[in-house]
């Protein structure tokens, strides 16, 4: 069964909440991060990047304790206000594209322990000591891990009655999405959705796999430390974001080689012939269409690969994935690629203009051939997750991808 619990969210002021959440750090350019830094003191940045109060560059636990500093500040201003008693968070994201809605709530360390949430990426251990390094001081949790269960029609006629109320935000960002959250504080519409939650067999973490990994390593020391610990600490659990399968969008992260491993063309389309059947597309702009089908761009000109039926064996979930399918055939073999992580002559991209970025990197020199994959799809990352495997680097790129600071889970 899945465990969902209620908590007393850290929450902006619903004057400020539009000026308060933030992507993620990373997805701003230096630009953009600077002009919100300078122009917006109510950003949630100025927490995770607390060093620009006073011009300076900080790291490791110097910056974990400004960022409980810069915390505090919010607080005490009242930028950020403490809801009274336990509560789930129903937030919907939606734009001209893309909608879905689903519930912060708090998820069970020991549920991520026995594989009730289910895991399909490998984590490093240096990152994950770090984030609880980071937590252990910060005394918060303000990024979600995004997971999906199975749609469940009690869950769904929950949520879609507690819709019809009025929200406690609702805001659009200027990438022109549209974030609305509703307060579920009744008591019973929390018991409602907890005992629905209990005939969900399993979660799938479709983001944030080193977050997980990081609440559970900080929960097992915090429990060590802890001579009266009884399991309900809030370190024993940690903030997600729960969406239905339905409502996940996976989109794909294509592969850009800096060279062909000493190979001529000709000498690579032979070794790729051998595998694949190869159709030369010409110059038109071309993208895979189904599962085992490959698109390449290589000087000048598109190609479709078709893998041959009787030359791969599909021997688990992991071996019938098209990015374990493209690294066993081509990548590791044919262009000596066996670090999927760390080797600098691979590049990944994703996006919805991502085939013309890969074609104009190409053209200009920067790299030599690029490759194009179909999405995986739900199933497959469950059928992964399921028998215990782990996926290639770079298999999915997954939306919604959530602000920070819109709740905020207190350890």
């Amino acid at each position: 069964m899945a465990i969902i619990k209620p908590f007393k969210a850290i929450r902006p002021a619903k004057d400020k909440v539009s000026f308060v959440a933030s992507k993620s750090y990373q997805s701003y350019s230096r630009r953009e991060l600077n002009c919100q830094l300078s122009y917006n003191p109510f950003s949630f940045l100025h927490i995770i990047n607390p060093g620009y109060k006073y011009s300076k560059s900080v790291s490791g636990q110097e910056r974990f304790q400004l960022v409980h500093n810069r915390y505090l500040e919010f607080l005490e201003e009242d930028i950020f206000l403490k809801d009274g008693n336990p509560c789930l968070y129903l937030y919907q994201v939606e734009n001209e594209h893309f909608s879905c809605c689903g519930l912060f709530c708090g998820t069970s360390v020991a549920e991520y322990q026995n594989n009730t949430i289910k895991k399909h990426e490998d984590t490093i251990q240096r990152r994950e000591k770090l984030f609880a390094d980071y937590l252990n001081t910060v005394k918060f949790n303000a990024e979600p891990v995004l997971m999906t269960y199975a749609d469940d029609n009690n869950i769904g006629e929950i949520i879609a009655t507690e819709k019809e109320s009025e929200p406690e935000y609702r805001f659009t960002t200027t990438d022109s999405v549209c974030h609305t959250l509703w307060v579920i504080s009744d008591t019973n519409t929390i018991h409602s959705l907890q005992t629905a939650f209990k005939a969900i067999a399993a979660l799938y973490i479709a983001d944030g796999h080193h977050r997980s990994a990081s609440s559970n390593l900080l929960a097992k020391k915090l429990q060590e430390a802890n001579q009266s610990h009884t399991g309900k600490e809030p370190y024993n659990f940690f903030m997600s974001y729960l969406i239905p399968e339905s409502e996940i969008h996976i989109f794909e992260f294509n592969r850009m080689i800096k060279d062909l491993n000493g190979l001529t063309k000709q000498a690579f389309l032979v070794r790729l012939d051998a595998v694949f059947r190869i159709t030369n597309r010409g110059a038109t702009l071309y993208k895979p269409t189904k599962k085992h089908h490959f698109s390449m761009y290589l000087d000048g000109e598109f190609y479709s690969l078709y893998l041959r039926k009787k030359v791969f064996d599909f021997t688990d979930a992991l071996s019938a994935l098209d990015t374990q399918i493209l690294y066993k055939t081509v990548l590791e073999p044919i262009l000596g690629i066996h670090d999927l992580r760390k080797d600098k002559r691979i590049r990944y991209g994703h996006g919805k203009h991502n085939v013309i970025k890969m074609k104009d990197e190409i053209d200009k020199g920067t790299f030599t051939v690029g490759f194009g994959l179909v999405p995986t799809n739900i199933s497959e990352i469950k059928a992964i997750a399921d028998a215990g495997l782990v996926m290639p680097p770079k298999s999915t790129y997954i939306e919604p991808k959530l602000r920070s600071g819109l709740t905020i889970y207190e350890l």
